[in-house]
């Protein structure tokens, strides 16, 4: 049954702006929208106790219980750039995944909340023996809210935080929001993003007429073109982004310059003055460094760049770290898992790309390091992989003439030592990451770097595929988006072997973590840009090709195979792709490959 399409008086206010705005020379654009959001807020908490919460009590109509949620989520959705800037631990318990936050160094679970645990309960149908657990969790969103409100009414908001704001959550939506990160079973993104857009409106009309030519053309023709749309298995993710967004958050940007309202300063994953996701230069990698000192110079990558490829790095003067990591292979290896490097058998895992491993907060296929310094140490010192020292290594900065000289250059005024041997490995890998595929030229305006077959595939991995709900664009990894500074681990279910009649043993960073099941067989999502280049697959590489890749999610991972996998975080329902799709889905991946 289609759902109704009325909206209460109070939801048709919010998406308005909850009445009209106070004349701009009567009080500073960003107070009056600081004000705005509090109403929206409000408005919020109103719609969910007055009406998603007597039908939770009582009523036996699915099609009123979603109604009723749908139009809490348009709520949400309005207010959601500043929640989630302003509050972003809160606003887990409000939008979250419905999934146990682990924080690892406190040894502690914390239970989700919000939208996405309700989610389950009203689709496709109410359950009704989750009637409890649905009006325990509306009440625990109104708590939360409450707590939002008390914190907005004690932040000042600047006019630098509300744009920054505002273009965070364009990033938000472009990534997480059209992927259907956050809609798996309504599948209402389409609307939740023009919702979430059309909000904005109003913020910007504060700002007076100068925000209305070209900036609120962009964002109307934005969501006109949304809302034009409403399936999202067949959206045009490519046409929307490099027509629509990318030009809007251009006039976002260049309307903030004109202000003169400044672009915060600190350092960012992504960079708080990119102007979209696409910019050449985006992403600073020496985010991800362990502190100041161990930024990239140009010096450290040309010295990191000689050690890579020095066999006298390890311990019998046999391998490199480019011995693994191939340029040739896209900083593979093309077999299935690494050799031992004293008895010649295989190792563990796969040996993933270096290219872009700098923009991942995570690394090793356990997610067991957190920076590029750390897993250089790591694998320097392991008996398999390079049997070294970092100390004997590092006796060739001062006892070569070449490295010595380098060193000099490198790290002025020091003594270079191990240290300073890590950091230049990771300043050369920190320097892998091109970002010059055809997607990428194809979001900075190149309309024909990509074929119509790589379009659909984009498309496809966006929408009906749900790739792109874990597998995060721009980098097509772990890293969460826009703040891009938490990475994910998922667990799939993957044999081991292509047989599928049992899982792999590995348990992932399980093995550090025994007593939480959520972990066990957990493994960061790799960055997919160059995949093509790095057959085999999977972190045990039981996959030869990218087709035996896409037939495993196709068919729903571990538990659509039929095997036992409890803490599986990957849906297992069929993706139900044709041969056409999974065709075009593999050339949409080749067009992640940096240089073609």
């Amino acid at each position: 049954m289609k759902k109704t399409s009325f909206l209460p008086a109070l939801l048709v206010a919010l998406l308005a702006g909850c009445g009209p705005a106070r004349p701009p020379q009567q009080t500073p654009p960003a107070a009056a929208a600081a004000a705005q959001v509090g109403r929206q807020l409000g408005a919020l908490r109103a719609l969910l106790s007055q009406r998603l919460l007597p039908l939770a009590r009582t009523s036996h109509r699915t099609d009123s219980l979603q109604a009723a949620f749908e139009a809490c989520r348009l709520a949400y959705k309005a207010t959601e750039a500043f929640t989630e800037y302003s509050t972003p631990h809160t606003s887990r318990l409000l939008n979250g995944p419905p999934l146990d936050e682990l924080e690892l160094e406190e040894n502690r679970v914390y239970a989700p909340g919000g939208f996405q645990v309700m989610e389950p309960w009203l689709y496709p149908h109410f359950d009704t023996t989750q009637r409890a657990a649905l009006v325990t969790e509306i009440r625990k969103m109104d708590a939360e809210l409450a707590t939002v409100q008390e914190v907005w009414r004690a932040t000042p908001l600047t006019d630098a935080h509300l744009f920054d704001a505002l273009r965070l959550q364009v990033f938000r939506l472009l990534t997480l929001g059209l992927a259907g990160f956050d809609t798996p079973l309504c599948r209402r993104a389409l609307p939740e993003t023009a919702a979430s857009l059309r909000a904005m409106q109003p913020v910007l009309a504060r700002y007076g007429a100068a925000a209305r030519t070209p900036l609120q053309r962009r964002l109307a023709a934005a969501v006109a073109f949304l809302e034009k749309n409403h399936d999202p298995d067949a959206f045009d993710h490519a046409t929307f982004i490099r027509a629509y967004a990318n030009p809007l958050c251009r006039a976002l940007a260049a309307f903030q310059q004109q202000r003169q309202i400044p672009f915060f300063q600190e350092r960012r994953a992504l960079r708080a003055d990119a102007a979209t996701l696409y910019d050449p230069g985006a992403f600073d990698a020496d985010f991800y460094a362990p502190h100041a000192d161990a930024h990239t110079t140009p010096a450290k990558v040309a010295l990191g760049q000689r050690l890579f490829f020095d066999t006298r790095l390890s311990g019998d003067g046999r391998r490199s770290c480019a011995s693994c990591h191939q340029p040739a292979r896209a900083y593979a290896d093309g077999r299935p898992t690494a050799t031992a490097l004293h008895t010649g058998s295989p190792v563990l895992r796969n040996t993933p790309t270096l290219l872009y491993a700098a923009l991942q907060p995570r690394l090793f296929w356990d997610g067991r390091s957190d920076d590029l310094e750390a897993q250089g140490h790591a694998v320097l010192e392991n008996h398999h992989e390079m049997m070294g020292s970092q100390e004997k290594a590092a006796a060739l900065l001062a006892t070569d003439t070449a490295y010595a000289r380098m060193a000099r250059r490198a790290f002025p005024g020091r003594q270079a030592g191990p240290e300073q041997l890590l950091n230049a490995l990771a300043a050369y890998e920190r320097s892998l990451a091109a970002f010059n595929s055809p997607f990428d030229r194809f979001m900075q305006g190149e309309a024909k770097a990509l074929s119509p077959a790589q379009q659909r595939g984009f498309n496809l991995f966006m929408g009906k595929a749900r790739c792109g709900s874990c597998h995060f664009q721009p980098l097509f990894g772990g890293t969460v988006p826009p703040a891009f500074q938490k990475a994910e681990l998922e667990v799939l279910g993957v044999p081991a072997t292509p047989q599928a009649r049992r899982t792999d043993p590995d348990r992932g960073m399980g093995r550090f973590y025994p007593h939480l099941q959520q972990l066990q067989g957990a493994f960061k999502t790799p960055t997919l840009r160059n995949t093509a280049r790095t057959a085999p697959y999977m972190h045990n590489g039981v996959y030869a090709t990218l087709p035996q890749v896409m037939d495993f999610y196709n068919r729903g991972g571990g538990q659509g195979l039929g095997l036992a996998v409890p803490a599986q975080t990957l849906p297992p329902e069929p993706l139900r792709l044709s041969q056409a799709e999974v065709s075009d889905m593999i050339a949409f991946l080749k067009a992640l490959n940096d240089g073609d």
